[in-house]
């Protein structure tokens, strides 16, 4: 990354972390979760533990920055969940640190007021919502990726912990017969587990987004 550039940062915390009896070991599950994600999705800045239940990353845009935050939270155990904050902005390394650069900039205050907004919502009559973006200056696009993230977040936050690891599957690209496989049932019964769960309609909205460059710039 250039020493100051335009970006998406992204910061995650674990939504009602209290209620993990086990942190050491709920620490040690996400961070297994978001590795095999920093595998998957190209990162300016790979998704890594900082202070206490909170992660970080950086991506060069806000397409890539959407992917990495459904995958990363499809990956999470069944039973944990996490808030995610994206902030489209600046991004200033400002010098090196223990676990390398350290950066400042709007693009890192935008994605705060992102996953406070979320965690507001959480505990409103959204209760579904986990993911929030915001730019550092003002544009339309706040409104139209907030609102797909409302459908996105309400889908799968209905769905059973094995509608996301099929939902997770097909966003790897891996066949209805291997996920067949895997799961132990039909290749019948993962099609309408796809259909019945939302997970195509996850998968259609990604792809349509993506390919909708002016929002995107």
């Amino acid at each position: 990354m250039d020493a100051s550039a335009n970006a998406v940062a992204v910061i995650v915390d674990v939504s009602k972390s209290r209620s993990h009896s086990d942190r050491r070991e709920l620490q040690r599950q996400i961070e297994q979760a978001f590795g095999r994600v920093n595998d998957l999705v190209a990162a300016d800045q790979p998704l890594q533990p900082t202070v206490g239940d909170e992660f970080q990353a950086a991506y060069a845009d806000l397409g890539t920055a959407l992917s990495a935050s459904l995958r990363a939270r499809l990956a999470l155990p069944e039973g944990v969940d996490c808030r995610f904050g994206l902030g489209l902005g600046e991004l200033a390394a400002i010098g090196t640190g223990v676990a390398g650069v350290l950066q400042d900039g709007s693009a890192w205050w935008a994605a705060r007021r992102a996953i406070d907004e979320a965690r507001k919502h959480e505990y409103s009559k959204l209760g579904f919502v986990r993911t929030w973006f915001r730019a550092a200056e003002p544009t339309p696009t706040e409104a139209l990726v907030n609102a797909y993230l409302l459908g996105r977040d309400q889908i799968v936050s209905a769905m059973n912990a094995r509608a996301r690891r099929l939902l997770l599957g097909q966003l790897l690209g891996e066949t209805q017969g291997v996920l067949a496989q895997k799961e132990g049932i039909t290749q019948s019964a993962v099609s309408q587990n796809l259909a019945r769960s939302g997970a195509n309609a996850v998968i259609a909205g990604e792809a349509l987004l993506l390919e909708t460059t002016g929002v995107f710039g």
